[in-house]
C-alpha cells in the first residue's frame, strides 16, 4: 500500500484544520504537521490535540523539529499513554551512520518498545542538512532494524531525491518501507513510484509555504494512488 501524507507549515489553528481538510478531500490518506519555530513545539502537540479532535481516524504524525529523536519519542510516548493516538513520528536525524546505530538510534527504539507505542517511526536517512551518507542502501539496511519507515530525501527542500539513491535503498530494505520527503511532484512522482511507500510532500503541491494547492494536491494523490 502506498501512502500520500501532506506535510503541513503549522500556523493558527483555524488554518491548520483548513488545510487538513484540502488534504482530505483531495485524496490524501494523512496528514503530518510540523511547526517551523524550532523554539516552541508544544504548538504542534496542541495543535496535533485539537486536528484529532476533528479528525478521529485521520492518520496523523508529527515532527518535532529542534527536538533529539529520543526526546520527540518520549513526548510521543507520553500522549499515548494519556491516551492520545498518534500514528507517526518523524526525526530529522534517527543516528544511522555508515559505521552502524549510533545509541541515539538504539535508545529511540527501546523507548518505542518499552512504552508499547503503536504508532510508526519514520527514521530520517542519508537526508537533507544530516550527515553525510557514503552507502545510502547499506545504511538503509541497518536503519530497519531501528524504524518503521526509513525516509530520505533530497540534498535540500524541494530538491528531488537521486532516483539511483531511492533505487538502492529499496533494493536494500525489501518489503521494508521507504519514505520519500523532498522535491515530489505532479510532473516527477512516476519515475518514484516503483520504489517509494510513503510520499511526505509539501513543496510540490503548494501554493506558498503554509498553503496547500488542492488542484496539485489531487493531481499527486490520484497518481500514487494509481499504483497503490
Amino acid at each position: 500500500m502506498k501512502r500520500f501524507l501532506p506535510v503541513l507549515h503549522l500556523k493558527a489553528i483555524e488554518h491548520t484544520l483548513d488545510q487538513v481538510a484540502v488534504a482530505i478531500e483531495n485524496g490524501a490518506d494523512g496528514v503530518w504537521l510540523i511547526n517551523h519555530s524550532t523554539g516552541n513545539q508544544m504548538l504542534t502537540v496542541e495543535q496535533f490535540k485539537l486536528v484529532r479532535r476533528e479528525h478521529p481516524d485521520l492518520w496523523i504524525g508529527m515532527n518535532l523539529l529542534g527536538i533529539p529523536a529520543h526526546a520527540a519519542m518520549h513526548q510521543v510516548s507520553i500522549l499515548f499513554v494519556n491516551g492520545e493516538r498518534v500514528d507517526g513520528l518523524w526525526a530529522d536525524d534517527s543516528g544511522i551512520r555508515d559505521e552502524g546505530p549510533s545509541q541515539k538510534a538504539r535508545n529511540v527504539w527501546i523507548t518505542k518498545r518499552e512504552t508499547g507505542w503503536d504508532g510508526e517511526y519514520f527514521g530520517s536517512v542519508a537526508f537533507k542538512a544530516g550527515p553525510i551518507i557514503q552507502d545510502p542502501p547499506a545504511a538503509a539496511k541497518i536503519a530497519k532494524g531501528f524504524m518503521d519507515v526509513v525516509t530520505t530525501s533530497g540534498t535540500a527542500t524541494g530538491i528531488p531525491a537521486d532516483l539511483e539513491k531511492v533505487r538502492g535503498m529499496k533494493e536494500a530494505l525489501g518489503d521494508h518501507r521507504l519514505g520519500v520527503a523532498s522535491g515530489i511532484t505532479p510532473e516527477n512522482v512516476q519515475d518514484y513510484l516503483p520504489f517509494v511507500d510513503d510520499f511526505l510532500v509539501a513543496t510540490g503541491i503548494s501554493r506558498d509555504f503554509h498553503t496547500l494547492d488542492p488542484a496539485k494536491v489531487r493531481a499527486l494523490g490520484d497518481q500514487i494512488h494509481e499504483k497503490a
